[in-house]
């Protein structure tokens, strides 16, 4: 049996494929009309998570945040038998995780951490991709398991907190790319092009496909042959400026692009290749 611990929009798509696949399935959540609603596709919902998870193999969490995991782990604990497996799918923090892992390694029960690229279409199809990380044995247990529930397991190695690191720098690559579609549009409304024409340029401009490329060349370093020089990226992150402001339009992102620019031209890296504005965070240092 299989206990699974916040139904939200994430929680209740694994649970659904999860009946599916003829497993049984008990539910938790903190508003209890949401595990109730999963009765109809043959789970069992219980009001206290000791309760939901009294019997089970396999504990699979998908919550908020590190507070909830933590209480709701508390308030489950009296049900946990001795051999149960814990699964969080929750986006925590990794200061949070190796704490959490450490604290149920000595209380006797196994804690891995799997947190995921997965919407709620990607939980109920057993698509998107996961990621996990921790000890190896207890890794090899839940491999089969969790490569079921997803599109591609990534194991990221031994190290406990590493899958929490990795989730977190998606998601912040993720609020880049967003926050800088929103820009564009922005930018667009400066220069008098609707944002349905802008998103166009993204119909043969494919910025996404250079990532890879863009960040070996920079761990590479690279910077003194420059296919774009840090001086002219800051001319025309000026001209973009100019625009927005002629517009009274105020863009959000690019002055703090443009301000890390200026810290490095003012050292002397104008004519190196633009990408030098990550040799700091490359090197362990700061920008003065």
């Amino acid at each position: 049996m299989i206990a699974f611990l916040g139904t939200g929009l994430l929680g209740a798509g694994f649970v659904q494929a999860l009946l599916r696949r003829g497993e049984t399935v008990h539910v938790w959540n903190r508003s209890f009309a949401k595990a109730e609603a999963l009765t109809g596709a043959g789970a069992r919902a219980f009001a206290d998570p000791a309760e939901a998870v009294r019997g089970a193999e396999r504990v699979h969490l998908t919550l908020s945040d590190d507070a909830a995991v933590d209480e709701v782990l508390e308030r489950a604990r009296p049900g946990f038998g001795a051999e149960v497996l814990l699964v969080d799918h929750t986006t925590t923090a990794p200061t949070g995780t190796r704490a959490r892992v450490a604290r149920w390694d000595e209380r006797g029960l196994r804690f891995v951490h799997a947190p995921v690229f997965m919407g709620p279409q990607n939980t109920l199809e057993s698509t998107g991709v996961m990621l996990v990380s921790g000890e190896r044995a207890r890794v090899a247990t839940i491999r089969p398991q969790l490569e079921r529930m997803t599109g591609k397991l990534v194991d990221l190695g031994e190290r406990p907190d590493q899958a929490a690191c990795m989730k977190l720098l998606g998601n912040l690559f993720l609020m880049f790319l967003t926050s800088g579609v929103a820009e564009v549009f922005n930018l667009g409304r400066a220069l008098e092009v609707d944002p349905h024409q802008a998103a166009e340029l993204f119909s043969y401009f494919n910025p996404g496909a250079t990532v890879g490329g863009r960040a070996q060349r920079m761990l590479a370093g690279e910077f003194s042959k420059p296919s774009w020089e840090l001086a002219m990226a800051r001319k025309d992150a000026r001209l973009m400026l100019e625009e927005a402001m002629r517009a009274e339009r105020s863009l959000a992102v690019l002055p703090a692009i443009a301000a890390l620019m200026d810290r490095y031209i003012v050292r002397g890296h104008g004519q190196d290749d633009w990408t030098v504005i990550a040799r700091d965070a490359l090197e362990r240092g700061e920008v003065p």
